[in-house]
């Protein structure tokens, strides 16, 4: 488990004229990074299930990791294997901006893009509904890798 630069999410809605969206309340969020493939396994689970209930989710600049928006405090109690979960403090960048995911060796942020940006979504994905779709979609994978 890392830190990086602090973020939070600000949730914009249409103005009641059709003007310029107007900003809500700001919400901090931890990200929880994935190898790729797990991670759009994991988006598909979420999105098949009775209630859509997957957050933004970004990828990295060379789609090798996807990240999820969680709640704060997610990091402190995170423990699946095979990812990571970044703790924030709840200041600074604000969605839709992009979030820089960090390196898997802990060097430099990578620039990222969005797979489901803010607004197209959940504010955030339900910790334990990602570990349950993360576990699902690793077993899925592993299947298949095993039918070569």
């Amino acid at each position: 488990m890392s830190e990086i630069g602090s973020q939070s999410a600000t949730w914009h809605v249409p103005a009641p004229d059709g003007g310029a969206p107007q900003p809500t309340a700001a919400e901090p969020w931890d990200l929880v990074t994935v190898p790729v493939r797990q991670g759009l396994e994991a988006v598909d689970i979420l999105r098949r299930g009775g209630t859509p209930a997957v957050g933004p989710v970004v990828h990295d600049g060379a789609c090798d990791t996807l990240g999820f928006l969680v709640p704060p405090g997610t990091a402190a109690a995170w423990d699946m294997p095979g990812s990571a979960c970044t703790r924030t403090s709840g200041r600074g960048l604000r969605l839709p901006e992009l979030p820089e995911l960090p390196e898997p060796t802990g060097d430099t942020p990578r620039p990222a893009g969005w797979l489901l940006p803010p607004g197209d979504t959940d504010p955030v994905t339900d910790p334990a509904m990602l570990r349950e779709a993360l576990g699902e979609a690793a077993r899925l994978i592993e299947a298949a890798d095993g039918c070569h």
